[in-house]
């Protein structure tokens, strides 16, 4: 009888060595801890650019999709001869200096779509709050280009401010991270087409073919399932879509109250 356990138990023991070995050897990822940036009329140019950094690099998950210049165009190096985006940025839109362009590109992703590249960017002024979008355009300026970014351009997007003219010097802040997609609204449509959905998706037959086709995603994932896959995009790949692993925002969901999650998660749910 001892015998007996002593090979379960030698069992037991060998089995946890082989997964603590093998969870060793998989590539851990680290959470970073959020930074609130402190930024406002008084801002440098250097603190914009810092900050704008910051953006780049996590919290508007740019890199996601512009760090390889695969899926979108790279904006830190050189694209196709015509140097980073800072060199460039000017020269794209006709009537619009660098800061208009860039700020567009923020505010409204499709109305100006680089040629060979896909509309699969959100608005991302629908995401970060205003002086995170201008600090993103100033850090975007810097890669070869000049900054003329300043505070007064974060105090013209504060809430109440007039919105400045739509070229020239920049367009005013987007709808902020803190009130949600949509002023907030738990209108299902209206979050689907202010978070950008359709720029990847189809539903019910608009919409691009990046992402996969949510016309009857409602028969294949109930509400729990979509909301999850909503707060972690890398949970689950549909087949198919390998390549385009990464493009979904890993924050839209704290982009959303609770209430807007739900409605949409509920919504998507119906499409059967």
């Amino acid at each position: 009888m001892w015998a007996t356990n002593l090979k379960v138990f030698g069992v037991v023991i060998g089995t946890l060595l082989v997964y603590t070995l093998v969870c060793n050897k998989i590539p851990q990822m680290q959470s970073e801890v959020p930074v609130k940036l402190a930024l406002g009329p008084n801002s440098t140019s250097d603190e914009l650019v810092a900050a704008g950094e910051k953006v780049f690099n996590g919290i508007g998950g740019c890199t996601a999709c512009h760090g390889l210049g695969t899926r979108a165009p790279n904006l830190l190096t050189d694209e196709k001869g015509a140097g980073p985006i800072g060199a460039r940025c000017g020269k794209r839109e006709a009537g619009k200096d660098c800061k208009a362009y860039l700020y567009e590109s923020l505010d409204e992703p499709a109305k100006f779509v680089v040629s060979g590249y896909q509309p699969i960017m959100p608005k991302i002024t629908a995401m970060v709050p205003p002086e995170q979008a201008w600090a993103l355009v100033a850090f975007l300026e810097s890669q070869g280009g000049t900054v003329d970014v300043t505070g007064a351009d974060i105090a013209k997007a504060a809430p109440g401010a007039a919105a400045p003219a739509a070229t020239g010097g920049g367009g005013g802040g987007g709808g902020g991270a803190g009130g949600g997609f949509a002023g907030g609204s738990t209108d299902p449509k209206a979050i689907i087409k202010e978070a950008g959905c359709t720029n990847c998706h189809k539903i019910a037959g608009n919409g691009g073919a990046i992402g996969p086709d949510l016309t009857h995603v409602g028969s294949r994932r109930d509400a729990a399932a979509i909301k999850k896959k909503v707060s972690d995009p890398a949970s689950d790949v549909t087949k198919g879509f390998e390549n385009f692993a990464g493009v979904m925002p890993k924050n839209f969901a704290t982009m959303m109250s609770p209430a807007q999650l739900d409605a949409l998660a509920n919504y998507l749910a119906s499409q059967k």
